[in-house]
This record gives structure tokens, sequence and C-alpha cells, in this order.
């Protein structure tokens, strides 16, 4: 069996391996380097390494390789409607010809898995905005968390961000609504998080700073400076002090589950960085969710600019 396929301009000098895995979903780098090998995966006829950069205009072959067993782990695309794109388009904070920056809603994906759902790459895949392109997923932000969010249009600036994000040189901002009275009103985070590949244990430095806005025996706002980018990092820190973000199912105290708010109060509300000496600050707003749990709990924000 053989399928050919022609490489579009949007995948120039991607790698091989990576074009794979978007042409077909999750399939272990070890299979990928086997076809390689075997000569099952050809490029313009010729067999190639997984490292090498494919080009537009490029023909890619593929022999006898499972398809029903890897197309099922394929990410399925989610088709938003009209009224789906328009309500993301309404939180663009700024468009313009390298990437757009929107207020991104709690409770959305950046991208699709393996089960169908809405995120932010199929939905702006559908709008003018990317008319001639398509969306870059350049950093990550929970689904369950709010505000400042980046996507690229062209691969160049795709690299460009990513490369910011990777060098720390993207300097971001959160807010979070969480539980008790937090004992510094400012500080340092140092911790050793925990995380799992399959059954491997990972351990990783995290480091954040802190700063109480305001606080009383019932909540605390803190903003909050990650300088690492580790998966859950605020909400496992702040679990590990026993003040866990209000909203937050995963990492929460046993008793904190009644009168549980719906939404994870935890907001990127800004972000900063340069390109060629240009200084970008984009900050978003507040969802109304948030303002009306600190009104609740008689947290000041005013302060906040």
């Amino acid at each position: 069996m053989k399928k050919s396929y022609i490489v579009d301009s949007t995948c120039n000098d991607m790698r091989i391996d990576r074009w794979i895995r978007l042409l077909l979903g999750k399939i272990p780098q070890s299979l990928i380097e086997k076809h390689l090998r075997s000569g099952n995966i050809k490029l313009n006829r010729k067999k190639i390494k997984s490292s090498h950069k494919i080009k537009p205009k490029d023909k890619v072959d593929l022999f006898n390789i499972n398809f029903k067993e890897t197309i099922i782990q394929k990410k399925i695309k989610f088709e938003p409607s009209k009224e789906i794109i328009k309500s993301n388009e309404d939180q663009i904070i700024d468009d313009n010809d390298d990437f757009i920056v929107l207020n991104k809603s709690s409770g959305i994906s950046v991208q699709g898995g393996t089960k169908s759902k809405k995120n932010l790459i199929d939905i702006f895949a559908k709008s003018d905005v990317f008319k001639n392109t398509k969306p870059y997923s350049v950093h990550r932000l929970d689904k369950d968390t709010s505000g400042v969010f980046i996507m690229a249009k062209t691969r160049e600036s795709a690299q460009l961000l990513t490369s910011l994000f990777r060098l720390r040189k993207v300097h971001k901002t959160y807010l979070a609504i969480c539980h008790g009275e937090l004992n510094e009103d400012y500080g340092e985070w140092n911790d050793d998080l925990i995380r799992y590949d399959r059954e491997k244990k990972i351990t990783e430095k995290a480091k954040t700073l802190f700063k109480v806005i305001d606080k009383n025996s019932e909540a605390s706002l803190i903003e909050l400076k990650p300088i690492t980018g580790r998966k859950h990092q605020l909400r496992k820190q702040l679990y590990a002090i026993g003040q866990p973000i209000f909203g937050d199912i995963k990492y929460k105290l046993s008793n904190s589950s009644k009168g549980l708010n719906k939404n994870l109060m935890l907001h990127s509300y800004q972000i900063r960085f340069k390109i060629n000496d240009v200084k970008h600050t984009y900050t978003a707003l507040l969802p109304d969710y948030f303002k009306k749990l600190l009104k609740v709990k008689r947290l000041d924000f005013s302060s906040l600019k």
C-alpha cells in the first residue's frame, strides 16, 4: 500500500519526523525511525533521516504503513461554528502581520487531543484572521487558565517566539485567588516538582516570584511571575504550601470541594517581550467571574494596572 503527499508552504524547513506526526498523529519516534530506515518513508524517492528538513513541493511517499492503526490516534479536528469563531475573534487584543494576542477564555484548550474537543488552533484555522496561512502555537496555557495567549501567523515568527519563550525572554505575570492568607507578602518559591512520563518519574526545578496584592483570613490575591515553565507549576506550588487556587479540581484540599467555583481562578494577566529592540506589552482584562469572587472575598484589586 502506497500513499503520496506533496509538502505545502506552511511546512517549509520542518523536520520530516514532525511532519509525519502532524499527518498521522501521535506516533512513537522509534516507529518513525524504523519506517525511515526500512525505506517505508521516502522523500523525492530517496531514503532520508528523521532530522531531514522538508521543503514546499517535496513529495513524500509512505509504503506499507498500517494507516488504520496510526490514523486512529490522529488528533480529531474540531469544526467550529461561525458563532464560536466570532466569539473568539472578539477576544483578540492585538493583530499584526506576525502574530495575534488574545484574552483566552477559561475552559478552552489550545490544541486538540485524540478526542474531539474545542480548541483555539482549529477555531482560528477557520478564521479570516489567518487567511492564506495557519495558526502556530508558541507557548502553553492550561485549558482552564484564562488570559494573554499568543499565536503566530508564520513559521518564521513561530520559531522566533518559541525561542524567546524557551530562553526565558518572555516575562509573564499571572494573577491567582488562593485559599487562606499567605504568611509572607512577597518572596520566591523554589521547588522540586514531580511529574510522570508513563512510568518514569521526573523531577524538575521550579522557580516563581510572588507578591500578595491583598489578603484576609479567607483568601489571597497574588501576583505570580514564573521564572521556569513547568507543567501546572503555579497550581502545584500553591497546593504545596496548603493554599490551592480556588476552582482547581486537581490540586485541592480535601475539604475545599464544597461550594467549589466552576472556574479556575488563575489568569495570565500580562506578557512582556522585546523583538528587534521594540518592546511589546500585552495585558488581559480580568474575567467577570474572577472579579466577582474578588468582591465576594473582599479582596481589593484597584491597584492593578
